[in-house]
């Protein structure tokens, strides 16, 4: 298997090195193609290993590289926990390179873009995968790279520089605390090695560590206030490698807190408190953001912070539960936050690439352009479909079975001992419960709009009858739609790979008691509640031909097939036109309002002009409606981003305060920037000792 991994790591070198010596430029040889499949290539070789681990625990993977990158012996080794992230991050990037190979050929203008995404590959796979703090951190810096380097890809967007330099900000303070965290394991394990941080004792060094640790991998996920560079930095980015980018190595992040907790074991209690309310936090704004967002790579994007919120509340039930040293509440925490990942990884990643065909064809990604833009598309409508309805949380989706299980740990609250537990987990459950619903108002109008939506024969006459998206594209498409739809019929499976991989921090028999029997689950805890997603498969499709049946041959008596026409009334009913009729702008303003208090909605009627009884009417679509009483009435409605308002704007001018100051450093003397180095080293050394 270690031929695996080395085959794996080379395809993607080779998908950066033809990308950079050929780029996509030529029409006979469509390189722009083959970078993308050697990616896909690479994935296929890193998600069979990991595969082949879970199903032999006992096999050696290891690729060591020496003492020769310095920091002690530094290799990168395949054990459960790592296995399962290869598994499911390469097992959905194989699809997302797919696909980007199907979008790439006419698209992309520019090089680097198959580049970068390898490197992004890359350095996700070693993030993973290393046993040194050293290498670890190597990597994540590289990944950082990856993200800042496809943010600013796209020089035809206006926003790209402003979210790559916002994107490389966040990575960098990312960074920061992971150096520092790892940097405090270091100092009192003696060495470098990641295994040797689980022998640091308890006390403040390894509870500041924790800490630290934990804001390095929630600015990755996007947690608040750490959560506006995602919206920024993935809307920015080409729009055939959003999904490598948000179904792929956001499991880095993932990742990261899950190897925290194997390595630390319990962290403070009023850390996992305080991450377990901040994650719902998040989700619940998150998904506010993105049901009033006006184009459809924004929506995505934002519901990618409401998904890291979704997943980090799982993790922190499982913090609780092991701070309170309760294995089944760990167990279902960890379930519920790996099943929401698998959930995410897979129908992001059909969202974003069906969203990327979508943006190409149309030009724009705004949804009042795109409405009925699927009709066109079948192949693209129908994942960005099934991504919608999963993320949306409806049954038999993987995420219905993952948003149930989330919900039943939050339950388990009646069951711990402290109040302050019980009270957080009630109050998470509270903003995960609203999440949840609002998450079905967002994913409605993407579907009702853009998939299903109608479009008027003037337009349809200029749009293309069909679009190819190539074997690869449709391939890659076809893989996440089954592959999604059968993670929900084949749950107590997916179960079963889980409790393997997460052997290392719970026993596989807790986790195996989230399987009631065969094909029936459970949150761990027997006799609370009990679910078949698998079932759920058979019987739904069955009540469905059965009312069917009802309605034609029985209560109906035939009159179901007649078709009953009545005046239109002035609503979203099919026959409205215009004005009267729904658009995703109008879909939306109930949300605004509804959670005015946390999107601060803004409201503003003007009047524009009055109208002369015989005047010309207002042209469709500009917003502008003529009143009843005869004048013409604007108006406009918007949110606010809040915490970038109140937390981060305030903090530009300060900072630009100080770049100015620091320029000043920039002398080009050889002797001042030795002095520099000596004070800096003097510092370094001064905390070390100190630490010590």
């Amino acid at each position: 298997m270690t031929a695996l991994i080395i085959t794996g790591l080379l395809l993607f070198a080779a998908a950066a090195l033809i990308d950079a010596l050929v780029g996509p430029a030529g029409k006979r040889l469509r390189p722009a193609q083959l970078p993308y499949l050697l990616c896909a290539a690479g994935s296929v070789c890193l998600a069979a290993t990991g595969a082949r681990a879970l199903a032999d625990p006992g096999a050696s993977v290891r690729l060591s590289f020496g003492t020769w990158l310095g920091f002690g012996t530094s290799r990168l080794a395949v054990d459960q926990l790592t296995a399962l992230f290869w598994l499911l991050t390469f097992g959905v990037a194989t699809a997302a390179c797919l696909t980007a190979a199907g979008w790439a050929p006419r698209r992309v203008a520019h090089r680097g873009t198959a580049a970068w995404t390898a490197l992004v590959l890359a350095a996700v796979a070693v993030v993973q995968s290393a046993d040194n703090a050293f290498l670890f951190l190597l990597a994540w810096e590289a990944l950082t790279a990856g993200f800042y380097l496809l943010a600013g890809a796209d020089r035809t967007r206006p926003d790209s520089v402003t979210a790559s330099v916002v994107t490389f900000v966040f990575g960098k303070f990312s960074g920061a605390a992971l150096l520092i965290g790892l940097l405090l394991l270091a100092s009192r394990s003696g060495g470098f090695s990641l295994a040797g941080f689980a022998q640091v004792p308890p006390g403040l060094l390894r509870s500041t560590a924790w800490t630290l640790l934990v804001v390095a991998f929630a600015i990755k996920v996007g947690l608040v206030p750490v959560q506006v560079w995602m919206p920024r930095g993935y809307a920015a980015a080409p729009a055939g490698v959003r999904a490598v980018l948000a179904g792929v190595a956001v499991n880095a992040g993932f990742y990261g807190l899950w190897r925290t907790l194997d390595l630390l074991g319990p962290p403070p209690t009023w850390l996992a408190l305080t991450l377990l309310l901040v994650a719902a936090v998040t989700a619940l704004l998150g998904i506010a953001h993105a049901a009033v967002q006006g184009r459809l790579e924004r929506v995505i994007a934002y519901s990618s912070v409401e998904n890291a919120g979704l997943i980090c509340t799982g993790y922190a039930v499982a913090l609780v539960g092991a701070r309170l040293d309760e294995p089944p509440l760990l167990a279902v925490g960890l379930l519920a936050a790996t099943l929401q990942a698998t959930a995410h990884a897979i129908a992001k990643t059909l969202l974003f690439a069906g969203a990327a065909c979508l943006e190409s064809v149309a030009g724009t990604g705004d949804l009042e352009r795109l409405r009925g833009m699927a009709r066109r598309l079948p192949w693209a409508g129908t994942g960005l479909a099934i991504g919608a309805i999963t993320l949306a949380g409806l049954p038999p989706t993987a995420g219905f079975v993952s948003e149930w299980f989330l919900l039943e740990s939050l339950l388990q609250q009646f069951r711990l001992p402290h109040l302050p537990y019980a009270l957080a987990l009630a109050a998470a459950g509270a903003l995960i419960a609203l999440t949840a619903g609002f998450a079905s108002v967002t994913f409605v109008r993407v579907v009702g709009m853009t998939v299903l939506g109608p479009r008027t024969e003037e337009r349809l006459a200029r749009e293309p009858r069909r679009v190819d998206l190539g074997a690869s594209g449709r391939t890659g498409m076809l893989l996440l739609a089954v592959g999604g739809l059968a993670t929900a019929a084949l749950t107590p499976l997916e179960l079963r790979v889980l409790a393997r991989g997460l052997s290392g921090l719970v026993p596989a028999a807790v986790s195996g008691g989230a399987l009631k029997s065969a094909w029936v689950t459970q949150p761990v805890y027997g006799d609370f509640s009990i679910l078949s997603a698998s079932w759920l498969w058979v019987t739904m499709p069955l009540l469905g031909a059965a009312v069917v049946v009802v309605l034609l041959l029985g209560a109906s008596r035939g009159r179901a097939l007649r078709v009953r026409r009545v005046p239109a009334w002035r609503s979203a009913s099919g026959g409205v036109h215009g004005d009267d009729q729904y658009t995703p702008f109008g879909y939306a303003n109930p949300t605004r309002r509804i959670l005015g208090a946390i999107l601060l909605t803004r409201t503003r009627t003007a009047l524009l002009a009055p109208r002369s009884p015989g005047g010309p009417e207002p042209a469709p679509g500009t917003g502008v409606r003529p009143a009843a009483t005869g004048a013409v009435l604007g108006y406009s409605s918007d949110v606010m981003e809040v915490v970038e308002t109140y937390v981060y704007r305030p903090l530009v001018r300060p900072l630009r305060g100080l770049v100015t100051l620091a320029k000043r450093l920039q002398s080009g003397r050889l002797d001042a920037y030795l002095a520099y180095m000596l004070i800096t080293l003097v510092a370094v050394l001064a905390l070390v000792t100190a630490l010590a």
